[in-house]
């Protein structure tokens, strides 16, 4: 068994409409699912990637309107990174600052140039210059020129007391691999090595607790191909000593929850049968859409939930 990579990547956001604005418009990443949060139907999930959602370019947000902001700290993904074409970074630089986004050009201790950012709740981002061919599938109706596109997820860093125990997990039971060490960040590959097959620990001995909350990460996930192999990892996780939840129908896929020894809440996730499944390609993402077992409570939810205004496809 091995994990493909990272499958999405959850956030707890604000205000709605202004997630949908910031990632779709100013980001050009599409809305490929409005649905609510099926442990708390009373509130969105709302899910951003590329044209069809492949696995690897998922970013999904809880949306908690009128909540504080969370914390930043250990136990905690600290930062997503979003892979970009290599000669993109100039581009993005002059877009994100006329949208009045305070970013900054950094090399990474890896040797990355990097453009260094937040969404509006304060949510820690990066979009890396990739110099890989051939990575994602871009969508033509983005509000961004094809040739500059977000690609999908690079990596994601978890901010930790200390590596040990998270990379013995990492490396003994999910199957990654150390590939580079700088100070005081460790980098780990799984997989093939593409798109999203990155994470990093950051050891922080001295930083403060992370608290979950708007602008914090709630969730990592990983990738598997189907239920069967799910399964073989929930004995796996189990077998190394931690708790791990039954498989639960996220509808468009299948998860497992268990937190590793650093405190960061994980997911495995299978790659079907994805977001298709209720709508068409073509309308991904324009209405909200329940699984069956919510469905006779639509009338009472969509009162609840504030209303959204989706952006329609094409240049901004």
């Amino acid at each position: 068994m091995t994990l493909l990579g990272i499958h999405h990547i959850t956030a707890i956001a604000g205000d709605p409409q202004h997630t949908v604005e910031f990632y779709a418009e100013i980001l050009g990443l599409r809305l490929v699912k409005q649905t609510v949060n099926y442990d708390d139907p009373g509130t969105y999930h709302l899910y951003f990637g590329d044209a069809l959602g492949r696995p690897g370019t998922i970013l999904t947000f809880f949306p908690w309107p009128g909540a504080p902001r969370g914390r930043h700290g250990v136990g905690q993904a600290a930062a997503v990174s979003f892979s970009i074409p290599a000669d993109a970074l100039g581009f993005w630089e002059d877009r994100l600052r006329s949208h009045a986004v305070t970013v900054e050009r950094l090399e990474s201790l890896f040797d990355e140039p990097i453009l260094v950012f937040e969404d509006p709740d304060g949510l820690q981002l990066e979009l890396v210059a990739d110099p890989r061919e051939a990575l994602g599938h871009s969508w033509a109706a983005a509000p961004v020129p094809v040739a500059q596109a977000i690609r999908g997820f690079h990596s994601v860093a978890l901010l930790e007391h200390a590596y040990e125990d998270t990379e013995a997990v990492l490396t003994q039971a999910l199957g990654f691999r150390l590939v580079r060490s700088v100070g005081h960040r460790r980098r780990y590959v799984v997989g093939d090595g593409g798109l999203a097959c990155w994470v990093d620990i950051v050891n922080a001995p001295d930083a403060p607790p992370g608290h979950v909350a708007v602008g914090t990460v709630h969730h990592v996930a990983w990738r598997t191909p189907d239920e069967e192999t799910q399964q073989g990892w929930r004995r796996k996780i189990l077998e190394e000593g931690l708790s791990v939840t039954p498989v639960r129908d996220r509808r468009y896929f299948k998860s497992i929850y268990f937190r590793e020894p650093g405190g960061v809440l994980f997911e495995i996730a299978t790659d079907d049968p994805g977001f298709a499944v209720d709508e068409s390609p073509d309308a991904l993402g324009a209405q909200l859409r329940l699984p069956p077992w919510l469905e006779p409570e639509r009338e009472a939810l969509t009162a609840r939930l504030p209303r959204l205004r989706v952006p329609q496809p094409g240049p901004r």
